[in-house]
């Protein structure tokens, strides 16, 4: 008769995943996690520099040291107690001193990722009651580690929906009229304009404060309250919004028109635009921010920012001061500015001007997550390369009076440990469906060509 297995996992992290989430230690309740030394030494390689990885290595080691304080090597070896938030232990932490004495099923030992490996073969077979797994968010790694005999799975502590499919839109569409499937409605005026009370029990459960609710009729309402018995939805005519204009630009659809609402409302500090290529993310936001800030002065300056894999590496190789090392990488600014602009008789003297006169600065990711910005408007593009702990870290920057623009496109990530469900884009855009200040917006079609929409439809 085979022995019992424990009920306690050890659990063995991979360096990908303390990247992605250097407080990773603390997501796994009564089990045992174990690290590596090769993992160690690699964070060790990757701690010092600039690039955006660096910091995070740095903390993740700093949260290992916090948890392992003055214990001997022996207590290490057996695992130490973790101390919790609440100040109550829960689970133990050690450090694995890769053996690699011929184990079972070893893998040449050329690569550190073997070596991992190999470690965990020597550890299932010392504790052959215990599920030993290893956590990584390398896909290939957790199919080589199956190959062995081992357990792998991907670290979802911070994925907050199995399918991108289920993800905010922004919007809730009827078919026909959104009118006659209510049956008690309540309208008032105020100098604001219109808006309806409806019970809250005739409205879809997935509601919450910016969002919006549209019909085939040309209906568009925006959820402004929401309390246990009724929901409060503002009338947003549809030509009213059709007409909005931002430095001259003008919505080409329905989502485009919520979004810019939603861009040129001061009382959302937060806006989130998803969608495919040429959707028009960026040119709304652009506009949008030349507006504020040029326009009607809410918000002094315009900090841009674009996440892209091999930015923080490459930029200290390029010549020149930091905006013009920016530059390159946030060409889609630039040529969204001469799109606003195609029309002047001097389309490039106007741009030009513009950068000249309009408080355009173009940042690197690695200057955005040491400051803190007041009465900015921040914007970042290419938002779905980030990790949900770098999203926190930047969007923590927004200082007093500011405004935090994210953009991206799910389906064009370009970063090897991150896919739609896990892409910190999608992490923001559920974790802020409650906040009453923040506003997300799906962007449909491709409005940029013909051709471009047929390509990324068939391609």
């Amino acid at each position: 008769m085979a022995a019992r297995k424990s009920d306690t996992k050890l659990y063995v992290l991979d360096t990908n995943v303390l990247i992605h989430d250097p407080v990773a230690i603390l997501n796994f309740e009564e089990h045992q996690v174990v690290i590596p030394m090769t993992v160690l030494e690699e964070l060790d390689k990757l701690k010092m520099g600039k690039a955006a990885i660096a910091t995070d290595c740095r903390e993740a080691i700093r949260q290992i040291d916090r948890i392992i304080g003055d214990a001997s090597p022996t207590e290490i070896a057996k695992g130490v107690p973790i101390r919790r938030a609440d100040d109550n232990f829960q689970g133990h932490f050690s450090i694995l001193l890769d053996n690699f004495d011929h184990p079972k099923r070893a893998l040449p030992q050329d690569l550190n990722d073997n070596k991992i490996i190999n470690s965990l073969v020597t550890l299932q077979e010392k504790y052959p009651r215990r599920d030993v797994i290893l956590i990584t968010k390398d896909i290939n790694m957790r199919l080589k580690a199956r190959g062995c005999g081992l357990g792998a799975q991907d670290y979802q502590n911070d994925q907050l929906v199995s399918d991108v499919s289920l993800l905010e839109t922004g919007y809730h569409s009827y078919e026909g009229s959104f009118w006659d499937s209510q049956q008690q409605v309540q309208s008032f005026h105020d100098e604001a304009g219109t808006y309806h009370r409806i019970p809250r029990d005739d409205l879809p459960e997935d509601l919450y404060v910016n969002r919006f609710i549209t019909d085939d009729k040309g209906f568009i309402g925006r959820v402004t309250q929401i309390t246990e018995e009724e929901v409060t939805l503002q009338d947003l005519p549809y030509e009213q919004l059709m007409q909005q204009s931002a430095w001259g630009l003008q919505p080409r659809d329905a989502a485009q028109a919520i979004a810019l609402h939603l861009l040129l409302d001061p009382d959302v500090h937060l806006v989130t635009l998803s969608g495919q290529a040429g959707s028009g993310k960026t040119i709304l936001a652009l506009a949008a921010a030349i507006e504020m800030t040029v326009a009607t002065s809410q918000f002094r300056r315009i900090i841009a920012t674009r996440s892209t894999r091999g930015l923080d590496e490459d930029i200290g190789y390029l010549p020149g001061t930091e905006a013009e090392k920016m530059e390159p990488w946030l060409g889609a600014i630039t040529d969204n500015l001469e799109a606003l602009h195609k029309d002047d008789e001097h389309a490039h003297s106007s741009v030009d001007y513009i950068l000249q006169k309009v408080p355009l600065q173009f940042k690197s990711l690695n200057y955005i997550r040491g400051r803190s910005f007041q009465h900015s408007l921040i914007l970042i593009d290419e938002c779905q390369n980030l990790t949900p702990h770098q999203m926190k870290t930047i969007i923590t920057r927004a200082g007093e009076g500011s405004k935090v623009v994210c953009l991206g496109n799910l389906a064009q990530i370009d970063t090897p440990y991150l896919n739609p469900v896990s892409s910190g884009l999608t992490y923001l855009i559920e974790r802020f469906k409650h906040f009453p200040h923040g506003g997300t917006v799906h962007l449909q079609g491709s409005p940029r060509s013909v051709l471009a929409e047929y390509a990324e439809n068939h391609l």
